[in-house]
């Protein structure tokens, strides 16, 4: 096998690694240490609306050349659990809005089987532009965005976050590991040691894999029952 094609066969199957789909033992794709450490300032913000003022008709990489509307977030913003996904798919791009779609659809009967709903939650993505084709966010696409998520959970302040899917969980925690060894326990924001987080499979990948979904279940089951003991 080519160098070339080597190259070629490890970003492939680092791609459908980074949705959670394990195939192996093969390379993965490291993940850029800038998602820790962005150069973006960061004014006082004091609400959600500052921050989205604050990202405005946002042009800082290049995904702002294909997409049709930023996707800010929507929900409570006096949530106490929060929701982070990968970014915006088609739907979301069309709407404005986080998970309208077919995966959203799932993610709102999982909020319902919490015995919660989405206006009582508050649902962002890494990124906030869709990436063509729903591509992984490149590592420079997630840093220029990071910043504004990362004042959204300021902002917030929730008691609970669960990331969606292996690129929101390994860029929250900042670690690179397969989704299968980072769901079903707690972990803590790269950032912040104060906010626990829960790892777990995308909706979009319970929709090709309905089996999974016990497994999300029984991570959602620990997330009630550390915030029942956290009240």
């Amino acid at each position: 096998m080519t160098d070339n094609t080597e190259t070629m066969m490890g970003e492939y199957m680092a791609l459908w690694e980074e949705h959670g789909i394990e195939v192996g033992s093969s390379p993965r794709r490291k993940k850029s240490s800038k998602t820790k450490n962005t150069k973006t300032e960061t004014p006082k913000l004091n609400s959600l609306s500052d921050v989205a003022q604050w990202l405005g008709d946002c042009k800082r990489c290049g995904l702002c050349k294909e997409r049709n509307k930023i996707v800010f977030g929507s929900g409570n913003p006096k949530t106490k659990i929060m929701f982070i996904g990968e970014g915006p798919g088609a739907e979301e791009d069309k709407t404005g809005l986080p998970f309208v779609g077919r995966a959203g659809a799932l993610l709102t009967k999982i909020i319902e089987a919490m015995s919660l709903n989405r206006d009582e939650v508050y649902i962002a993505n890494i990124v906030k532009c869709r990436p063509p084709s729903n591509r992984v966010p490149t590592p420079e696409e997630i840093e220029s965005c990071l910043p504004f998520l990362k004042a959204q959970i300021e902002v917030v302040r929730p008691k609970m976050i669960v990331a969606l899917g292996l690129t929101a969980a390994s860029t929250l925690t900042g670690q690179d590991s397969a989704m299968s060894l980072l769901r079903g326990r707690f972990h803590t924001l790269a950032w912040d040691d104060s906010v626990p987080l829960m790892a777990t499979y995308h909706p979009a990948y319970l929709l090709r894999n309905p089996s999974a979904k016990k497994i999300v279940w029984d991570d959602m089951k620990l997330v009630l029952k550390k915030m029942k003991a956290n009240q």
